[in-house]
């Protein structure tokens, strides 16, 4: 099992179908000191695909060595990463843990938005284009699907940057696509990808652009 100081944990299983699923979460200490009071949380970083249901789980006592598996229920719709917390007492001392991102994959995706990138210099200066790609890639062999690009700005403007049909790709085939945007003020400028079959989300990437003044 993965092991982050003073826990050791497993969460399973990584593949589920899409619909109410459960998943199993073991915890051991593996530390020299008594573990109280634990509020124990499965977090996800994309609830749109993926979220837990329910309040978490609480753990009354978790001494060295004890081990105990608590099963949580999961809305699932798509693949996405999640990460385990815990808040509690270690030796009568408040403490918080988290664990690394764990992917959890939910029926048969046809293909992953795999980045999004702002191709310009560091602080890029306001009134010159920025170009942002997007890598999509397949994973079994799939028609084309939607790719659509926004940028929120510092005034607060949701500002669709085009929309594109992708090719068709093959398993394990990447294609790259791009959108440009002509930043009009200084400030922190968040672009979005999301990729789309017909209606279903299946893939979404952010990328931040701190525009500077001339």
């Amino acid at each position: 099992m993965p092991i982050r100081y003073p826990i050791e944990y497993e969460l399973g299983p990584n593949q589920v179908e899409p619909g109410w699923r459960w998943l199993t979460l073991t915890l051991k200490n593996i530390g020299a000191e008594k573990l109280t009071g634990l509020d124990v949380q499965i977090n996800s970083l994309d609830s749109y695909n993926l979220r837990a249901m329910g309040t978490g789980a609480y753990v009354a006592e978790l001494g060295p060595n004890e081990e105990r598996a608590h099963p949580f229920q999961v809305a699932a719709n798509m693949t996405a990463s999640v990460y385990i917390s815990v808040d509690g007492l270690r030796d009568s001392e408040p403490f918080h843990w988290e664990s690394p991102t764990n992917l959890i994959g939910v029926g048969k995706d046809l293909a992953e938005l795999v980045s999004l990138f702002a191709m310009s210099e560091p602080y890029p200066p306001v009134g010159k284009k920025v170009r942002c790609e997007a890598t999509v890639r397949g994973l079994t062999k799939t028609p084309g699907l939607r790719l659509e690009f926004w940028v929120d700005t510092p005034a607060g403007e949701f500002e669709s940057l085009g929309e594109i049909e992708t090719k068709s790709l093959g398993a394990g085939e990447e294609a790259v696509y791009a959108a440009e945007f002509l930043p009009e003020a200084e400030g922190l400028h968040t672009v979005y990808a999301y990729l789309f079959d017909g209606i279903r989300r299946v893939g979404r990437r952010t990328e931040h652009v701190l525009v500077r003044e001339s």
